[in-house]
């Protein structure tokens, strides 16, 4: 099997982990706020060299605005607060997805954890905020088109690898994705990047996903077989 080197997470199920237990579907992003820091600690210690977690989709915005509301402060205390341990262990924080029309106080704490984590390399912390597959396609494929008209690229120089580093981030594809809570699907989730992943799915709502369920998944990555399109002798 080949080495797990990117993991990416979908992180479901917090709203139905609060409201199983009377609680506002606030206090379930909130538990699993803590849920994601333990994660990312466990993961940086495994060896395993980039996380692509999915926190904020484009379509996100369409929930209530005090769901919304109380994400992206929660993300601010995230970043500027409770992200210091991963600083401390080594961990790069960046982010994949569009700015606009993120809050410029959201804004601001992002820019602040990246650069106060850019010189660290034990892992690399993808967080989608604002984030759609096909808008990061688009997006990408506008930035190429406008090499190509400003001569700075010729269309033949447009091929898979190109494509990749013009994304919004260039990272390798994804090993393995996890997406809990017991859905069975990517929901527009780095699409060009899991083309060749191999899918974990589990019952386990997101504040529940400790260590030992992340290892499960690691567990199951590594009796599959993965063929990249060919057959194994």
């Amino acid at each position: 099997m080949e080495e797990l080197r990117h993991v990416a997470i979908i992180m479901d199920g917090n709203g139905r982990w609060a409201e199983k237990r009377g609680l506002r579907r606030s206090m379930g992003h909130r538990e699993g706020s803590k849920t994601l820091e333990k994660l990312c600690l466990h993961i940086a210690d495994k060896g395993i060299s980039y996380l692509s977690v999915f926190a904020f989709s484009t379509e996100n915005f369409k929930r209530s605005k005090e769901e919304v509301d109380f994400l992206m402060n929660l993300f601010i205390e995230m970043f500027c607060k409770k992200f210091k341990t991963l600083q401390d262990k080594g961990v790069k924080v960046i982010f994949s997805g569009r700015r606009e029309p993120l809050r410029q106080d959201v804004l601001d704490s992002m820019d602040e954890i990246m650069k106060k984590t850019q010189h660290n390399t034990k892992l690399i912390f993808n967080i989608c905020i604002n984030y759609g597959g096909h808008s990061e396609i688009v997006d990408t494929t506008k930035k190429l088109c406008q090499k190509v008209v400003s001569g700075e690229m010729n269309i033949e120089d447009i091929d898979d690898e190109s494509f990749k580093q013009h994304l919004y981030q260039d990272l390798p594809p994804i090993d393995l994705l996890i997406r809990t809570s017991g859905e069975y699907r990517i929901s527009n989730f780095m699409l060009w990047q899991l083309s060749y992943s191999e899918f974990y799915f589990t019952d386990v709502l997101f504040p529940d996903f400790d260590e030992k369920e992340f290892d499960k998944a690691v567990t199951a990555y590594y009796q599959r077989d993965r063929k990249f399109g060919g057959v194994k002798s």
